[in-house]
């Protein structure tokens, strides 16, 4: 299967199928459509991934160009009081939206997403990626420690909500793992 992963730009078609894709798989693992709080990131996608340079946002298509998977990355902006000494704007990025197609999990696409993130994380100077996710979504916890982060707080709510983070600063991370703006071998 060929892939191609590339940056989300300023092309209003391509993010209009982004946020229906987003919004597809968000009904599909959590069971509801927009809620505005928690999805102003893809309303916004250009003010929160494609404008600002410590940012972005990338997309796993077919050959055919359907949309398999995604992953934003940007600054933290969040503002939890129990992370208020660990993370900021400066030193820390953060993953959302990480998201793949059913029909093509288990088969490194999330891996290679994420390993496009990272280095993109460590070539800006981060010291870290903070993300949280949700111990109701399928593998979730073992993928994300599997690629090395560690629970930095598990929220025990409602959501079942679980932060997670990882130092990246000082790995040197090779510039041939992935290089997103041609075809991936998978």
């Amino acid at each position: 299967m060929d892939v191609i992963i590339k940056e989300l730009g300023k092309n209003s078609k391509e993010i209009a199928e982004v946020q229906e894709f987003l919004f597809k798989m968000i009904k599909l693992e959590f069971g509801y459509d927009y809620v505005p709080q928690w999805h102003q990131d893809i309303i916004n996608l250009e003010k929160y991934y494609i404008d600002p340079k410590r940012n972005n946002f990338f997309i796993a298509y077919t050959k055919t160009g359907e949309i398999i998977a995604t992953i934003g990355i940007r600054a933290y902006d969040k503002d939890f009081p129990e992370f208020r000494h660990l993370y900021s704007i400066d030193n820390t990025s953060s993953i959302w939206r990480l998201f793949v197609d059913r029909r093509y999990r288990r088969c490194g696409l999330a891996s290679k997403m994420f390993g496009i993130v990272e280095n993109f994380a460590n070539t800006l100077g981060y010291d870290n990626i903070y993300l949280h996710t949700h111990k109701t979504l399928d593998g979730a916890i073992e993928f994300w420690t599997k690629m090395g982060f560690v629970v930095a707080l598990d929220s025990n709510d409602e959501l079942e909500t679980v932060h997670m983070d990882k130092k990246i600063q000082g790995v040197n991370i090779s510039d041939n793992i992935v290089d997103y703006k041609y075809a991936v071998k998978l």
